[in-house]
């Protein structure tokens, strides 16, 4: 399939299928007239390109976990798959534990941001005059 009919099944637009082809994740053939094939197997790997992008994944990462899913059966490339993977688990887990600090912080501003509305809107009741 060319390129703007895997486009149209991955979701991905075309020039990010060019930036997974300059990155080493994705592989096409060419035509005579330079244009781009791809196997009916790259729909399933941009859909896994995209969900390691989504977990907030780099290229560079990325290329050191897929060759996991290339050469599944080699011990080697098991284990520097799993020690990128385990990486990447633990950048996940420090940016969600700094995630929730901020939440926090903001929980704590939120907190004094109500009480002071709070006081603001007593101080503006109209005081009943006696006749």
């Amino acid at each position: 399939m060319r390129i703007g009919e895997l486009s149209k099944r991955t979701g991905a637009s075309p020039r990010s299928l060019r930036y997974y082809e300059e990155q080493g994740l994705l592989t096409s053939s060419r035509s005579d007239t330079g244009q781009r094939h791809y196997s009916a197997a790259a729909v399933q790997r941009v859909s896994l390109i995209r969900q390691l992008f989504d977990a907030g994944m780099s290229s560079r990462v990325i290329a050191t976990v897929l060759p996991c899913v290339d050469v599944p059966g080699d011990l080697g490339v098991a284990e520097e798959t799993f020690t990128a993977m385990m990486r990447e688990r633990d950048r996940i887990d420090a940016d969600i534990a700094h995630l929730i600090e901020t939440r926090d912080a903001l929980d704590v501003l939120i907190r004094a941001n109500s009480r002071y509305r709070a006081e603001l809107s007593t101080d503006a009741e109209p005081v009943a005059q006696s006749a």
